[in-house]
């Protein structure tokens, strides 16, 4: 297990019923664990988009007096050198920085590689295979799908809503789907919990690539795994979701004996085809 600021936060958090609100500081402490020793209650408000007694609230909540000692406590076990002096960075390249620290995130994260090997072998034994990822996280659903159906017998990319995803999911399931993966992204829309949520229901084992291991979808995932997207632009920037994914698609490689055969058996087509400029 990674000992980095941010799993620390994270272990300090775990084993705790948080509100969404608290859920939300959390994460923001997460994506700033090198800072957050330093900053006042006010500071870390104004970060996390909540009130300043939300925060209070949330130390309390943890098990301490207030915001003073909970900051104490992460001075306490902060490392000697905080990454700080950004600030002759432009808003641009602040935004590329915070890209690197969740890549710096995930790489501690996988550190232990245990949580996407199990999910490998999940989706690996999925036949068919259901990929769900609506909204802002269409585009990851959708990239994985693509590389996964050339390696997995049967991908099925859900990326649009309505009544129909649940007559989808109950197709998937009639099919033989023992699993789903689905990608979440804030901001996270109620038919991805209410999805997720039908799909336990009817037996499917839920993996999750969400932003935060306190996203919405939490509650409704078999095994979650965090990746956080950059929140510097007016648009979410989404990295570290996007390679979790491909770091999901090797390990789910590595639990379909025939995928080396099938992605030779595309490239010999491809290259009868024509399919590429070389």
């Amino acid at each position: 297990m990674s000992d980095s600021p941010a799993a620390r936060l994270q272990q300090l958090f775990d084993g705790h019923r948080l509100t969404p609100t608290q859920r939300r500081i959390a994460h923001c402490m997460v994506r700033k664990a090198a800072d957050v020793p330093f900053l006042s209650s006010v500071e870390l408000a104004e970060l996390a988009g909540v009130s300043q007694p939300s925060v209070t609230r949330f130390a309390v909540a943890l098990g301490f007096d207030g915001y003073p000692a909970l900051r104490k406590h992460l001075r306490e076990v902060a490392p000697a050198e905080s990454v700080r002096g950004e600030d002759h960075y432009n808003e641009y390249q602040q935004a590329v920085q915070a890209e690197i620290e969740n890549l710096q995130h995930l790489a501690e994260l996988l550190t232990d590689p245990r949580p996407v090997e199990e999910a490998g072998r999940i989706l690996a034994a999925s036949r068919p295979l259901p990929v769900l990822g609506l909204r802002a996280a269409s585009s990851q659903a959708r990239g994985f799908a693509y590389f996964a159906a050339k390696v997995h017998p049967d991908v099925r990319l859900l990326d649009e809503g309505g009544t129909m995803l649940g007559d989808r999911i109950d197709g998937a399931r009639r099919a033989g789907a023992s699993a789903l993966l689905c990608f979440a992204l804030p901001r996270h829309p109620r038919e991805v919990v209410d999805a997720l949520a039908y799909a336990r229901e009817q037996g499917l084992t839920v993996v999750t690539v969400a932003d935060s291991a306190f996203a919405p979808v939490a509650a409704h995932s078999d095994l979650l795994i965090p990746a956080a997207v950059g929140t510097g632009l007016a648009f979410d920037t989404a990295c570290a979701p996007m390679l979790l994914g491909r770091v999901l698609l090797e390990a789910m490689c590595d639990g379909l004996p025939d995928a080396q055969a099938r992605l030779e058996e595309f490239d010999a087509k491809a290259a009868a085809r024509g399919l590429f400029v070389e």
